[in-house]
Formats: C-alpha cells, structure tokens, sequence
C-alpha cells in the first residue's frame, strides 16, 4: 500500500533525520512504502468505497476530514455524496465538535483525519463533546502506529493506549481490506462512539483466504498450533501469519488469534486459547509496547489467571526516527523475519 507524500504546505514534517537500521540498506528513498503488498491481491480504498456504498442506502451518514480526504480516502465517498461531505480544514478541534454536532442531529458522521491528531491534538474534543455523550460518532484514522516514515510527528505509535483509556469508546484495529469494508459496516450500526485505525490505498487482502467474519468484540482463531499462540491485530496480524508459514518450515507450529477490537477485549477467546497449555504466547501489534494489545493481554491473562509464558512483539517506548519504512520495519523489529528470529530465540529460554 502506497501512501502518496503529503504536501509541504499541508503539515509540518518532522524534522527527525532518517536514520538507517544496523547493516541495513536503505531500502527506499520514499517516507511510505508498500504494505505487505507485493505479491498480494489488492482491494482500492475498501474504507471510502465501503461508506460510499453505505451511503447509498442510508441518508443518515455524513462524511467530515480535517484536510486529509484524500489521505484517509474518504475522497471517494466525497465525490459519490458531495452534499454530505464537510470539509473542516485544519482545525480537528472543529472537526470533532461538529461531527458531536451532527450526531446530536441525527446524523451518523464519519470523521476522517491522521491518527497522530485525533488521538493528541482532539483528545479533550472527542472525550468532553463525543464519548462522555455516547454519541454515535465514527472516527477513522489513517496512518496508525509505523506506517509512515515522516517520524514522531506522524507516527502514532500511542493512539490505542490514548483511546482506549476513554470511557465508553469502542477501539479497532483492522489488519486489511476485507477487515476494513467489514468493520465499516459493523460500525455504521454500532449505536456509541468508535475510534478505528485506517489502512487506505491499495490495502492488501490477507483476510479472504480464511472463514472469517468481523464482528466487534470478537477475536479470531485464523490458524491453530500446538507451540506458539499469537495474539495481534492491525498489520501485524498480517505478519504473524507469514512468520507462521516461515516457522512451520522450520517445524514450528502457531497459532493466529486476530483480536481487531481493542476494546472490548474478548477476554474470553483470549483466556480460552492462552489456557491451552505448553504455548509460548506472543502478543503482536503495530504499536507502543506500552499500553496497547499487549498489556491488554497481559492485564487479561493474570486477571484470568492464566499462566503462561508471555511475550510482546511491538514498538518501543520511545519517539521514532524518519526513513523508508522497510528500513524502519526491520529497525524495530516487526517483519516477518524479525517475528520468527525472537519466537525461535525465545523457544530456546
């Protein structure tokens, strides 16, 4: 999935140097960079195209950005509903006040920008205007975790920890397109609040090739294994099944549990497959290892009491350079050969 560089005059960038990855060539000169693509069939914009579709059918969905249509994709429903579309420029303060605004109305709004800015800069909007009024307020968020190389500015390698500690807002995390068009659906219908992370573009589907079906709340057995349960959601989930396939070879069996809502957690799923005895069970999100799907986990594991041996794949807890994202990907340590490299390593402790 290629994310197109954002006008100068549209936001500042960081001003962070890229910074190449130990013996690590620099993959690309570009600050975004595909996705787990290549090789991979694509869907187009399954966010935009999706509330477009849904549009047609229902007069009561509006689509609001903060300047980033075209980012986000919600250009695509704009250009299907232009009299339902509200451009609010760069203001998301503005932008989570009047979709409040709409929603008290009637209206069911999909509030559109980058996940840095709804989950720092309009933290008090969405939590005073938004979820203290349960109101049916959509923001979806493109951009989430590593998944540009613009460095700290951009990156939101915090967002789940931020909104989920707010009362009352549900938190996904969808790992493709088919994921995405579903959640979409699911959250149209969902009568609260609802942060969702964005993958736009040409988004990868991973999901079509098993018996899967988002609901919110719900996580996913995708694959069983007798050796290994990873528990992840966004892009990661999307890795943790080709480390799956590289371990496998290696005659290492795993199991994928897709948990895509954050909050609620499905603890129940959770404590059911961890409780499955003799498993290393590794978290896995594209995300701070701090107060995302990981300590959700973990949090849920020793509530249960569920013991077993635990470890979390994810971003550090620290401000991130700028560069090429394969770069950065292989910096941090979430690819696919990384995943495998610490789950062989950590089945040797």
């Amino acid at each position: 999935m290629s994310e197109p560089p954002i006008p100068p005059n549209s936001r500042r960038l960081s001003k962070f140097k890229a910074r190449k990855a130990p013996n690590q060539k620099q993959a690309t000169s570009a600050m975004i960079a595909s996705l787990d693509s290549e090789g991979r069939d694509t869907i187009a914009a399954p966010f935009g195209n999706t509330l477009a579709e849904l549009a047609e059918h229902r007069a009561d969905i509006v689509g609001l950005s903060a300047d980033l249509s075209k980012y986000t994709d919600l250009h695509v429903f704009a250009q299907a509903h232009p009299d339902r579309f509200y451009q609010m420029g760069m203001a998301e303060q503005v932008l989570m006040s009047a979709a409040a605004g709409l929603a008290r109305e009637g209206f069911t709004p999909f509030a559109t920008t980058y996940a840095v800015f709804a989950a720092r800069r309009a933290y008090d909007f969405i939590c005073m205007a938004i979820a203290e009024e349960a109101l049916p307020v959509k923001i979806c968020c493109a951009l989430p975790g590593l998944t540009t190389g613009y460095g700290p500015s951009h990156q939101a390698t915090e967002d789940l920890a931020i909104m989920r500690a707010m009362p009352g807002l549900t938190v996904l995390d969808p790992c493709d397109a088919i994921d995405t068009q579903q959640a979409t659906r699911a959250i149209a219908d969902h009568p609260g609040p609802v942060y969702m992370r964005l993958l736009r573009g040409q988004v990868p589907n991973v999901l079509g090739d098993y018996d899967y079906a988002f609901e919110i709340g719900k996580a996913k057995l995708l694959q069983d294994g007798t050796d290994v349960l990873f528990i992840s959601s966004g892009i990661m989930t999307m890795r943790t099944l080709d480390a799956a396939k590289a371990l496998a070879r290696d005659g290492v069996s795993c199991a994928v549990l897709h948990s895509p809502t954050i909050k609620p957690l499905d603890k129940a799923t959770i404590l059911k497959q961890a409780a499955k005895g003799g498993r290393l069970v590794v978290a896995a999100e594209n995300h701070s290892v701090t107060g995302g799907l990981g300590e959700a986990v973990a949090a849920c594991l020793m509530q249960g009491g569920v013991t077993a041996t635990f470890r979390q794949i994810g971003l550090p807890d620290e401000f991130l350079d700028a560069g090429a994202l394969p770069t950065l990907h292989a910096q941090y340590g979430i690819t696919v050969d990384a995943i495998a490299a610490s789950v062989k390593t950590w089945l040797k402790e």
